[in-house]
């Protein structure tokens, strides 16, 4: 495990992030758990697919070489959906026939119902087009028993759902979610819909992170919101150390009620890097413990989902080999200038095939974040950037 010492800049943090993720884990599921999922095998179908010829349509099913194109077709019988004819049709016999249904020994094409003329118990086809198998869905015709249909690392999509029930697949092995906790640190937190006292602020972290989780389809096993006591913050994490990732907020700079990286430090979890050189979130903290991945994200709001977005979602990624968002490059709508020596990240908001850097970028203020749909990412070298010019944007919705 490599440590670093010192402030390191953001593709050292996020490569040093990835290096420390475990293999990702697999589990077995049952067909519908698997939905969002990446699958961890390859599937081969157990069956043909259809596993019979079938009519396509409803309408009467018939052998198409013994019939001379004008004479009338008696009606021998009649399968439905579900049931088998065991009765071989003869020569000029026709049997009413519905959609889905095995066609009967003896038969090859179906003429839709629409295209006869029923006269008493014969039909007169009323078809120019037909030819030999019209209607009809060959044995095997989307896959065959035996063939490769699915590749592991293919993505669960509801329709690759359907077509795996349609092949008979119950479980599968996909890539699993990470167990995830959230530790909140703060004295002055206090819950949405109470009275905030003087000093006291509404705690917003815990609801961020869990509607980021939950944007993704994980829920968060635990949510602790804890003091800037030492103590309870030290047990806090004992407890939750059994999970893949942890998540904690606030605590993490170089103040005197700072308290997470030395508690961290004395409930054994390894430093890996503490600081990044970023706008916002410079005090992020990473580590871990035995197979368990650390965050500590600075406190601020805007930091917080920033980090997430950033490099804890990464890590998430990395476990269940799905990319969550897209990450492209846009042309910038105006010209913007910014310090050298940091990266930063900054809320925007696509509009014309550019991005809009948006109003109010503190790591404080979520007024603009709550209106954004991406993070532009702006190098840490470099300090003016002219409209038109290419960025990275991540998309977060």
């Amino acid at each position: 495990m490599q440590i670093t010492l010192g402030i390191i800049n953001v593709s050292e943090a996020k490569k040093l992030i990835l290096e420390s993720c475990i293999t990702a884990k697999i589990e077995n599921v049952s067909l519908l758990e698997a939905t969002g999922s990446v699958l961890a095998e390859k599937i081969n179908s157990v069956v043909n697919t259809p596993p019979f010829d079938q009519a396509a349509m409803d309408g009467y099913a018939f052998d198409f070489d013994s019939w001379d194109r004008k004479s009338v077709l008696t009606v021998s019988g009649e399968v439905q959906a579900g049931n088998f004819s065991s009765a071989t049709v003869k020569s000029f016999e026709t049997v009413r026939i519905f959609t889905g249904a095995p066609l009967p020994t003896g038969t090859d094409t179906v003429v839709m119902q629409e295209k006869i003329i029923v006269v008493g118990k014969t039909i007169c086809i009323q078809d120019n087009l037909l030819v030999k198998g019209s209607n009809v869905r060959r044995e095997g015709s989307q896959t065959i028993k035996g063939e490769l249909v699915m590749q592991k690392g293919q993505l669960l999509t509801p329709a690759a759902i359907s077509f795996l029930a349609s092949i008979g697949v119950d479980k599968l092995n996909v890539y699993s979610k990470p167990s995830v906790s959230i530790i909140v640190t703060g004295d002055e937190l206090m819950p949405p819909g109470r009275i905030l006292s003087n000093g006291q602020i509404y705690e917003s972290n815990s609801f961020g992170l869990t509607a980021a989780l939950n944007q993704i389809n994980i829920s968060p096993v635990s949510i602790d919101i804890v003091n800037d006591e030492e103590a309870e913050i030290i047990k806090t994490i004992t407890s939750r150390l059994s999970t893949d990732i942890l998540i904690l907020t606030g605590g993490v700079s170089v103040g005197n009620y700072d308290l997470v990286p030395s508690s961290l430090k004395q409930c054994g979890v390894v430093q890996i890097f503490h600081k990044v050189k970023q706008k916002p979130g410079k005090p992020l903290y990473f580590g871990k413990i035995n197979q368990t991945l650390v965050f500590a994200l600075p406190g601020n709001p805007a930091a917080v989902l920033t980090c997430f977005y950033e490099y804890v979602l990464p890590a998430i990624s990395r476990f269940t080999q799905k990319q969550y968002f897209r990450r492209l490059q846009m042309p910038l709508a105006s010209d913007f200038r910014k310090k050298p020596g940091l990266t930063f990240f900054l809320k925007g908001k696509t509009k014309y095939h550019e991005v809009i850097i948006l109003n109010n970028q503190e790591s404080y203020m979520m007024n603009s974040f709550a209106m954004a749909d991406c993070i532009l990412e702006l190098e840490e070298d470099k300090e003016l950037y002219k409209k038109g010019d290419l960025v990275n944007v991540s998309m977060i919705v």
